[in-house]
C-alpha cells in the first residue's frame, strides 16, 4: 500500500476551529486545505480530490447541511466521506439530519483528539487501498491491451504465411503491385 500523503477537507467559519483540528490531526502526516465557508468548501472539491472531510454544521450563510447536500449530489464527490463537527446542534433531529444528508459520523465538540484521528485515519487507508486497486486495475487494462496487441500481431503473422503459402502454391502468375511500378509481390509461375 502506498504511504503517499492524501488530502484532507477541514471546513469551519471559526479560524480557531481549524487551527484546532490542524493541531489534532497533524499526527496523520497527511495534507491539511483549508476552508471558511461551504462555498469556500465547494470551490476546494471542484479542483482537488479529498480522502475525507470534516465539515462544521453551524456555519453562516450555507452550512454544513446544505454544503453536503451538494458535494454529495455530483457524481466525482458523493463518494468523499463526511464527518460533521459540532458545538451546537447535538439534538437527535440534527444528527439524523446529518445521517441524512450522507455523513459518515456527526462528532460533537469537545470530541476525544484519539478518536478523532483514528477515524479520521481509517478514511486515509480507504482511500490510499481506492487508490491502489484504480492504479492495479490500470495495469490490468493495460496488461491485457497488449496481449490483445501482440495477438492480433500473431494473428497477422499467421494469416500473412497463409497467404503466402496459397500465393506460392498456385498454379496461375500472380503479381501485386505498389503504385505502377513497383512489384510487391509475384509467385513462382509469374518468375516462370
Amino acid at each position: 500500500m502506498t504511504d503517499e500523503r492524501v488530502r484532507l477537507l477541514l471546513v469551519d467559519d471559526r479560524p480557531e476551529n481549524l487551527l484546532a483540528l490542524e493541531a489534532i490531526l497533524e499526527p496523520l502526516g497527511q495534507e491539511m486545505v483549508r476552508a471558511n465557508s461551504g462555498e469556500e468548501a465547494l470551490r476546494e472539491i471542484l479542483v482537488g480530490d479529498f480522502a475525507a472531510i470534516l465539515l462544521d454544521v453551524q456555519m453562516p450563510g450555507m452550512n454544513g447541511f446544505e454544503t453536503a447536500r451538494l458535494i454529495k449530489s455530483r457524481e466525482k464527490t458523493r463518494h468523499i466521506p463526511i464527518l460533521f463537527l459540532t458545538a451546537i446542534s447535538k439534538e437527535e433531529q440534527y444528527v439524523f439530519e446529518g445521517y441524512s444528508v450522507g455523513a459518515v459520523d456527526y462528532l460533537s465538540k469537545p470530541f476525544q483528539p484519539d478518536i478523532l484521528r483514528s477515524k479520521v485515519m481509517v478514511f486515509v487507508d480507504l482511500y490510499r487501498k481506492q487508490l491502489q486497486l484504480a492504479r492495479q486495475e490500470q495495469l490490468l487494462r493495460e496488461h491485457e491491451r497488449r496481449e490483445l496487441e501482440l495477438r492480433h500481431r500473431g494473428e497477422l503473422s499467421e494469416r500473412e504465411a497463409r497467404f503466402g503459402e496459397i500465393v506460392g502454391s498456385a498454379m496461375d502468375a500472380i503479381v501485386s503491385f505498389a503504385g505502377t511500378r513497383r512489384v510487391t509481390l509475384f509467385n513462382a509461375a509469374a518468375a516462370r
